[in-house]
């Protein structure tokens, strides 16, 4: 059996699976019951600052949080 067709075959079925698994398990982690808040927040994040831009300590607090959210990715 040649290359080709051996990893035919895999792509065929077990890869197939495989990322049918993938697309099922990140489907069901984005749709948990306990992701709707911060699904929320990320999607009104970008009104957050609507009326009046960030200033002072609100700054300090946004770049701390971005920093902080940088480090645990």
């Amino acid at each position: 059996m040649d290359t080709y067709s051996l990893l035919r075959e895999f792509a065929d079925s077990w890869m197939l699976l495989f990322l049918t698994l993938v697309f099922l398990g990140v489907f069901v982690w984005a749709w948990r019951p306990g992701s709707r808040p911060v699904h929320d927040d990320i999607a009104n994040s970008i009104f957050r600052h609507d009326k009046k831009p960030a200033q002072g300590s609100e700054l300090r607090d946004l770049r701390s949080a971005d920093t902080r959210q940088t480090e645990e990715a």
